[in-house]
């Protein structure tokens, strides 16, 4: 199949990104954004179309429909300078007092602060049969957006994996240009875990095509999950399916796994598209839907702090209900990979 990829020239130049490798501009991040992509059909997954029409046929556990791979990037377990004050006055305004009386302790009490709710999360997810997997900073005092030392959250990241969820690295503003800074946070985080971990997704979705993939695949990982856009939600590379990054440059297959981002709450919010929570979930159905169509992988990324209309884990509860609805497979990336990799890649 993928020779015959190959033989669509726009196909293929959509499906191993050959726009991003001698790029002019990028923004202040250092990305490669949507609106400088010359493919503009971002809402439909041309190349696992095309796939699916020329004879993939992907499958899941217990006969499930497609698969949702639920992805939380922890950014901070604690909450901003002035949020002991702005959350109490947020509360007040929407008439929540116990809200507000908890603000100004946040800091103090992990009971009360809205950042430490991963456990939280985890209940929410058993309630609809899901699991999911936790990336987390593991960055040293002084870099860009240190929050939290991931030693200190040991038993946290021991409750998680213990649970059967994942526990993987959220690598830093540098770590996707420095295989030393990979393999420097990947010891930390798998020191503080007590094992080894396999999974990946750049802060800030910051890539670079295709050196991050092989910075990756050295530093041992066996699957990332960073390749989206921040400014817009969709398929950066017309796949719906894991896959294995293609190096134009070195003309071969890289090792590590690709399960493309797909959807995150900030790309869809005030942050870059700038819907409101109306269309938002519209555009979130959509997505859905398509990856339903195309048997694929809808990879959704929900950072812990996220609030919509002062509710947390509200908009994300609806997304997890409308995808259980569908008979999605809803699992985190690790489970996603282990199967791929054994039932789905033989046969292709």
């Amino acid at each position: 199949m993928f020779d015959e990829l190959k033989e669509n020239e726009e196909l293929w130049d959509l499906f191993t990104r050959k726009e991003e490798y001698n790029i002019t501009f990028r923004d202040a991040y250092g990305r490669f954004p949507y609106y400088l992509s010359s493919h503009r059909n971002i809402f439909e997954p041309r190349v696992s179309k095309f796939l699916v029409e020329k004879g993939m046929k992907p499958h899941y556990p217990d006969g499930k429909n497609f698969a949702v791979c639920l992805t939380h990037d922890i950014d901070g377990v604690y909450p901003e300078k002035l949020y002991p004050v702005v959350g109490c006055v947020k509360a007040l305004t929407r008439g929540k007092l116990t809200e507000a009386l908890k603000a100004p302790f946040s800091k103090i009490n992990k009971k009360w602060n809205p950042c430490w709710n991963f456990r939280e999360i985890i209940k929410l997810e058993e309630k609809y049969g899901a699991k999911s997997s936790f990336y987390f900073l593991a960055l040293n005092p002084g870099e860009m957006d240190f929050n939290y030392q991931i030693k200190d959250l040991e038993s946290e990241l021991g409750f998680i994996s213990d649970s059967g969820w994942e526990v993987g690295l959220h690598g830093g503003h540098q770590s996707y240009n420095s295989l030393e800074d990979i393999k420097e946070k990947k010891g930390r985080i798998e020191e503080a875990l007590g094992k080894k971990i396999i999974g990946y997704r750049n802060h800030y979705l910051r890539f670079s095509v295709p050196d991050t993939w092989e910075l990756l695949s050295k530093a041992g990982f066996k699957y990332d999950t960073t390749l989206g856009y921040a400014d817009c939600a969709g398929f950066r590379n017309g796949m719906c399916h894991p896959f294995r990054p293609f190096n134009l440059r070195e003309g071969r297959q890289e090792e590590i796994m690709e399960i493309p981002l797909t959807i995150m709450d900030r790309s869809l919010l005030r942050d870059y598209m700038r819907l409101d929570v109306k269309k938002a979930w519209e555009c979130t159905k959509r997505l859905i839907n398509t990856v339903e169509k195309y048997k694929g992988v809808v990879t959704i990324l929900w950072h812990n702090n996220t609030c919509i209309e002062g509710e947390n884990l509200k908009y994300y509860e609806k997304v997890l209900e409308y995808c259980s609805s569908k008979n999605a497979w809803i699992t985190s990336g690790e489970e996603i990979y282990n199967w791929w990799t054994s039932e789905i890649e033989p046969g292709i």
